[in-house]
């Protein structure tokens, strides 16, 4: 089930599921999820549950909802998405990956005569990647993180996190919060996903890290 992590000043202030069709958010004591905080406006934000997609929507709010340092007005929300309302940074978590299917309908044919049936041909192995981030500085030194699911979060929150994505032929990171922007090879990450190859250096929070992929 998603859900949403609130952080105050690094500190989880609270963790709430998404269970409801819309969960609305605010300063007034009536909204499902309350923050009492002056840059918080009585109706901030809602959080709707559609078809299994979470989107979050700002109510006209004073301060504005920002997604990923981006400000909003409606939004879809993915695994590891970061939210500020007001003072407080909001984490969004969705076990789920939800695949889209295609339905492709084909008309049908009688054949003019019979058709010996053929040998049928094996289906095409499907290469999943393989990859995993390798620590080395600092007390976890010589470390590896298998990247085993589709999205994972690193870093320290407060200070960098950073999300890496595993697609269907390779993997792809991009910064999520912290005033500590990641740096990929030098340059510093934004939040537009940035495909990863084997060998690249990751600094993150003060430790540097290497992305090998087989």
């Amino acid at each position: 089930m998603p859900k949403i992590v609130i952080m105050m000043d690094g500190n989880v202030i609270k963790e709430v599921k998404l269970s409801k069709d819309r969960t609305a958010l605010g300063r007034r004591p009536y909204n499902d999820i309350v923050i009492e905080h002056l840059a918080v406006s009585g109706e901030h934000a809602a959080f709707f549950l559609q078809s299994g997609e979470v989107f979050v929507e700002d109510l006209n709010s004073t301060n504005g909802t920002f997604v990923n340092g981006r400000a909003i007005k409606r939004q879809q929300l993915q695994h590891g998405d970061s939210l500020e309302i007001g003072k407080c940074k909001i984490r969004f978590e969705s076990e789920a990956d939800f695949e889209k299917t295609m339905v492709v309908r084909t008309a049908r044919f009688a054949p003019a005569a019979p058709v010996a049936p053929g040998p049928v041909a094996p289906a095409p192995a499907v290469h999943e990647p393989r990859g995993c981030i390798k620590v080395m500085t600092g007390p976890a030194g010589g470390r590896e993180m298998a990247l085993t699911k589709v999205v994972t979060t690193v870093g320290k929150p407060g200070i960098s996190i950073a999300a890496i994505t595993r697609r269907q032929q390779n993997f792809v990171v991009h910064y999520v919060e912290g005033p500590d922007r990641p740096l990929l090879n030098g340059v510093i990450l934004g939040a537009e996903p940035v495909a990863l190859k084997h060998g690249d250096q990751i600094e993150l929070a003060g430790t540097q890290m290497q992305f090998l992929q087989s």
